[in-house]
């Protein structure tokens, strides 16, 4: 289909940690990202978002199923070899440790132009300098940060540097895995705005992961919720919020905090009980476009 972006299809991953114990991260995963659409994924720490991610960018090779990239087998390790620099330019990530995502002998300026360097995508030195300087003043930062150094950075700066190097090469999709998690709320509050402004502006497709349900009503076009490296629940936002069919994603909803204090005595908070989850259950479409597994 032309408006899909990214196919995902029973998609697994397994971490062999010795001969008799096999850790299954990401299992049986199936879901298409819309262009310019932003997609949130949600689920709590351990359940397998972040392995997705890695995978979907190739950094891990999948135990089996598919990716597919603008119809093409990106899963596929020859597919992907022959469409690597293609792929890697259209395909970039945010992680939530910036500074373990940015090289500390690197100055802003190196870290940002490296892979316009890598991709040639200046002719001249001038046109490499006035590209980073747009890049900055897009991410909200000035050129006097070009000189400066990752541990000279604060966390919401060094944030908006690696924001910067992921959107120089105008790549059609973005995967940000938890980019506000180590981030104080104040400054949270500025990245997410950012990314918002950013993904209205260049409209790439975007898939934000994150724990806080809150967070991704805010952002999100459609969201799925991810338990123990399974899909549990996938809808439109408002659809997810108002009907929310799988239990996980009930408990999920009934623990997201009320800002009045009275009202968040009287809520009531919904167990999840993982025994809700049949092992049989299979991914099925309840109604257009709200899939549960069931």
């Amino acid at each position: 289909m032309a408006d899909i972006i990214l196919s995902v299809r029973h998609l697994k991953k397994d971490f062999s940690i010795n001969k008799s114990f096999t850790v299954e991260a990401v299992n049986d995963v199936s879901f298409d990202l819309k262009r310019g659409e932003v997609f949130g994924l949600a689920g709590e720490s351990g359940s397998g978002k972040s392995t997705l991610a890695r995978t979907l960018m190739s950094m891990y090779q999948p135990t089996s199923g598919e990716i597919y990239y603008n119809g093409a087998c990106i899963s596929d390790k020859v597919v992907y070899q022959q469409q690597k620099k293609k792929i890697q330019k259209n395909m970039q990530i945010v992680f939530q440790d910036s500074a373990a995502a940015l090289n500390p002998h690197m100055s802003v300026e190196e870290i940002i132009g490296e892979p316009l360097k890598i991709h040639k995508l200046c002719s001249t030195q001038k046109e490499y300098q006035e590209k980073i300087k747009g890049v900055l003043k897009m991410v909200g930062l000035d050129n006097g940060f070009c000189d400066r150094y990752p541990d000279e950075l604060s966390g919401g700066q060094r944030q908006r540097v690696n924001i910067a190097r992921s959107l120089s090469l105008e790549p059609a999709l973005v995967i940000a895995d938890e980019p506000v998690a180590s981030l104080d709320v104040s400054i949270q509050a500025q990245i997410i705005n950012l990314f918002q402004k950013l993904q209205d502006e260049k409209k790439f497709t975007f898939l934000f992961i994150a724990h806080d349900l809150s967070l991704l009503r805010f952002i999100s076009d459609r969201i799925a919720v991810m338990y123990r490296g399974r899909l549990v629940e996938l809808a439109e936002t408002d659809e997810l919020f108002t009907q929310p069919l799988h239990p996980y994603t009930r408990s999920l909803l009934s623990a997201i905090p009320v800002p009045d204090p009275q009202m968040e005595r009287m809520k009531n908070f919904i167990a999840f009980d993982e025994r809700e989850i049949s092992e049989n259950a299979c991914w099925q479409e309840v109604k257009k476009g709200h899939f549960v597994l069931r």
